[in-house]
């Protein structure tokens, strides 16, 4: 591994941990702990898509007329992670964009819906229409690097502050309430981000930032305060759904 992709993770390793370790997955004790919690964490899963397209745009030509733009390599990675995260195949063999397969999932636990579809409908630049204080914050951590246009930062946010963020304690939970609610295409969207996460996506995504960060100090020390401050802002975010459990 590289050595700066070692340092930055022992760098975030406590800010890591106090997601992945978080006490909110211990009280999750009922469906309606669940829908709670979906119904805050599906704007994360809609603003992981958004930086997975900032870093399309900023990485490949998205534009007319087509040019090729950019790096051979890092297009065909971040290409690559398009095609799964965008276009992926639900629990139902259907062709599914991972936030689509998330709603499916809210549906057919009867999570409410309405708040997220109006959001998304509603949105027209990334001047993003209110929700609540906890979500906006969070949401502004995402967009306030998106409108860098910097796609190492974009990466960092990617990588270190979304993916691997799933602990195994979360999906067993999960698994043991759905043998008594409708929660199986949960199951199936987490265990398949898990699989991505750890068998594709994570190593893609890490070479991803080795290559735009290259010998280049000041983006290695950019692309860790980017992970601190979108870790940070993840932890907030799932304090307040734990205060709402209470």
């Amino acid at each position: 591994m590289n050595k700066n992709i070692q340092h930055i993770n022992t760098q975030i390793a406590e800010y890591k941990r106090d997601v992945v370790n978080h006490p909110l997955y211990n009280q999750l004790n009922s469906i309606e702990d669940v829908q709670k919690l979906m119904e805050v964490h599906v704007y994360a899963v809609w603003d992981f898509m958004s930086l997975l397209k900032g870093l399309q745009i900023e990485l490949t030509s998205t534009t007319l007329p087509w040019k090729p733009i950019g790096d051979n390599k890092i297009r065909r990675l971040i290409n690559s992670i398009v095609l799964e995260e965008e276009s992926d195949v639900d629990a139902d063999g259907n062709p599914a964009s991972h936030y689509e397969m998330y709603l499916d999932a809210m549906k057919e636990c009867d999570a409410n819906t309405s708040e997220i579809e109006k959001f998304v409908n509603n949105i027209t630049d990334i001047n993003l229409p209110k929700v609540n204080t906890a979500i906006d914050s969070f949401l502004a951590t995402t967009f306030d690097v998106l409108k860098t246009g910097e796609a190492h930062k974009i990466a960092s946010a990617f990588t270190f502050g979304r993916e691997d963020l799933i602990p195994d304690m979360f999906t067993a939970i999960v698994n043991d309430l759905s043998k008594k609610y409708k929660l199986d295409k949960f199951v199936y969207y987490l265990e398949r981000h898990i699989e991505l996460d750890g068998g594709e996506h994570g190593p893609l995504a890490l070479q991803l930032i080795t290559d735009l960060c290259g010998d280049d100090k000041q983006k290695w020390e950019e692309v860790e305060q980017t992970a601190k401050d979108c870790l940070v802002a993840r932890k907030e975010l799932w304090d307040v759904v734990l205060s709402n459990l209470n």
